[in-house]
């Protein structure tokens, strides 16, 4: 895909390098909120903040990608973002970190969005299953390496410096997307009022929402997140507590769990028909329910290694596949609205495992946690298998049937994307 595809090239190189700034900024980040406020709610609230305007404006992000030009909302969310990372090595005071960590959030969530939608329009159709897995496994990466590239950095500089690097990197991105031609742009029908964002983001995630199978897959993928979320605050307890390991071990298993990630991500390299698809995305689920049940259970480092791995190689499947099945069977016009609405029930989902985990870690116990985190996943795998019985079950399935009335249909083909200039 590399090979045939000059855009793409060039397109993974700039988020390939900033997802590594990422992963680094993450470390620095919580560091410098730490030593602002010299609090644990301090790590929480920049957490969070990064979560909220997805949590809130997902769908409004998505409609941003469906009308105006996709190139154009990425570079916009990579200054957003550098903008933003710079300031932080600049400025002082929790207050500015935390406002400075939610336009970072507004970003990333006008971000990604823009790009997934694009990524057909990137390369070529038979394409579109490689770019899309490398998107994932290069973002898991970035969170996998970038902590480890920020240990050694922070050797040398201080948690301001790494904040500089970060800005720089989006800063490089966007100059590099800047020479790409990519993604679309609303063809407005001169017989239709101007509409706001918001009436586009509603009327968009009610259509998403009538696709069945669309509805079933953001569901099941959130719910996911959900539970995986309560093990990514559980595992730090679980390796100091219950398997009497320390932080280079602690690191070492987050490690095995992102490469595994990034493992499964690339499995979706190879395409295939939407029933492939859906099989590869309900046995994500089902891997990352066992691992996460087995990692509660792992009586020793050696076990707590493989289903680290398992779990994190269902978590990539997932990722890549929802992504596939969604790009496969939702109408172009409304691709960032299905991308933004997801991750605002991501999102959603990620902050009431970060809340409700201290919690649970404390009325119910670590390993507790973890096992039931795995037993709802497993449950989850039997609901969604059961929801999408009937949906998708015929190789030369394609986009669902446009479920809008007329009048509607007839604005939603008026949006439908060009090539950007």
């Amino acid at each position: 895909m590399l090979r045939a595809e000059p855009r793409a090239r060039w397109f993974f190189a700039a988020h390939g390098q900033s997802s590594l700034g990422t992963g680094a900024a993450y470390v620095g980040l919580i560091l410098l909120a730490y030593d602002r406020l010299e609090s644990p709610w301090a790590i929480s609230l920049v957490l969070l903040a990064d979560f909220l305007p997805a949590m809130f404006l997902g769908p409004v992000f998505g409609a941003a990608a469906d009308r105006w030009s996709r190139r154009t909302c990425a570079i916009v969310a990579d200054l957003l973002r550098a903008v933003a990372f710079i300031a932080l090595a600049l400025v002082d005071g929790f207050a500015a970190t935390v406002a400075l960590a939610l336009l970072v959030g507004a970003g990333t969530g006008l971000f990604l969005p823009a790009a997934l939608a694009a990524i057909p329009s990137l390369v070529q159709k038979e394409r579109v299953a490689p770019a899309t897995a490398l998107y994932g496994a290069l973002t898991d990466i970035g969170f996998t390496v970038g902590p480890a590239l920020a240990a050694l950095a922070l050797l040398a500089i201080d948690p301001e410096t790494l904040m500089l690097a970060n800005g720089i990197s989006f800063a490089i991105s966007a100059v590099v997307l800047s020479r790409i031609r990519f993604g679309a742009v609303k063809e407005w029908d001169e017989r239709e009022e101007p509409r706001s964002l918001i009436r586009d983001a509603i009327e968009g995630s009610r259509v998403v929402l009538a696709l069945r199978g669309v509805r079933a897959v953001i569901a099941a993928s959130a719910g996911v997140i959900l539970f995986a979320g309560m093990f990514n605050v559980a595992e730090l307890p679980l390796v100091l507590d219950e398997l009497g390991g320390g932080d280079a071990l602690f690191s070492i298993l987050v490690g095995i769990f992102g490469l595994g990630i990034a493992a499964g991500s690339m499995v979706g390299a190879g395409g295939g028909d939407v029933t492939v698809l859906k099989r590869r995305y309900l046995i994500g689920i089902l891997a990352t329910g066992a691992g996460l049940a087995g990692a509660g259970l792992s009586p020793n480092v050696a076990v707590a290694a493989l289903t680290f791995a398992l779990a994190g190689f269902g978590n990539g499947l997932v990722l890549v596949h929802e992504r596939l099945l969604l790009q496969a069977t939702v109408p172009e016009s409304l691709l960032g609205r299905v991308f933004g609405l997801k991750d605002a029930a991501i999102s959603w989902g990620f902050a009431i495992a970060f809340v409700s985990a201290g919690v649970l870690l404390t009325a119910l116990g670590t390993r507790e946690v973890v096992v039931i985190g795995g037993i709802s996943i497993l449950m989850l795998w039997l609901v969604a298998s059961f929801a999408l019985r009937g949906t998708w079950n015929d190789p030369g399935d394609g986009v669902e049937a446009d479920p809008l009335p007329p009048e509607a249909r007839r604005r939603a083909r008026s949006q439908v994307g060009v090539p950007s200039p």
